[in-house]
């Protein structure tokens, strides 16, 4: 079996694909563990940088962020500059202090539509964690709590909305799977480049 550090050496060797960075997307659905596989596989990277697309989105653009981030976030790191971008915070609903993301050999970007079509012109591999709608979600109600539950609400309707008509999981490069003592992953839609191999580290409850 391989160690995760097998995929990052996989992804670390893609060519290019923004600039100088090889960008790679985690999507799936709200709750389905991209924020903890990630976290594991920037450290397989060497402290490769994340990018955590719910800073990006707000109460009011869920899915409608791609120009800010576009233009806070991908121009700069096409041309080889650092990224000067401001994260959002969804207890006081506005922008936060700015932040600075450095256009690093890899850098990942994890969220729900980090795969969709607007962007997959910039990634260099997309990764899709293979959990079940139904599952996500309840993962994601048992973690925020009951007074979040309208606002999952509102989520869910949009996400359905948004892989409806922007789906993501046909485009992955691999399909990312959980289990009980780690995580695997296979490779995605044919005439996509696979990524294969599986990974057995343990691992924390899943975020995100």
């Amino acid at each position: 079996m391989h160690r995760l550090e097998d995929l990052a050496a996989e992804l670390a060797a893609l060519p290019p694909s923004l600039g100088p960075v090889r960008l790679i997307a985690v999507d799936g659905h709200a709750g389905s563990g991209k924020s903890t596989f990630t976290g594991l596989l920037a450290t397989a990277l060497g402290g490769a940088p994340v990018l955590h697309l719910d800073d990006v989105a707000t109460h009011e653009e869920l899915f409608a962020w791609t120009g800010r981030l576009r233009a806070q976030v991908l121009e700069p790191l096409s041309a080889g500059r650092a990224a000067h971008w401001s994260p959002y915070d969804w207890v006081a609903r506005r922008f936060g202090p700015e932040r600075v993301l450095e256009p690093a050999p890899v850098v990942l970007m994890e969220g729900v539509g980090a795969g969709r079509r607007e962007l997959r012109p910039d990634l260099a591999g997309l990764l899709w964690m293979e959990t079940p709608r139904a599952d996500s979600w309840g993962r994601g109600r048992r973690r925020d709590g009951a007074e979040l539950s309208g606002f999952w609400d509102g989520w869910e309707r949009a996400e359905r909305a948004h892989f409806a008509d922007d789906p993501s999981r046909p485009f992955a490069h691999a399909l990312v799977h959980q289990r009980d003592t780690g995580y695997e992953w296979t490779s995605g839609a044919p005439g996509t480049p696979g990524i294969l191999g599986s990974v057995t580290q343990g691992h924390d409850l899943p975020r995100a």
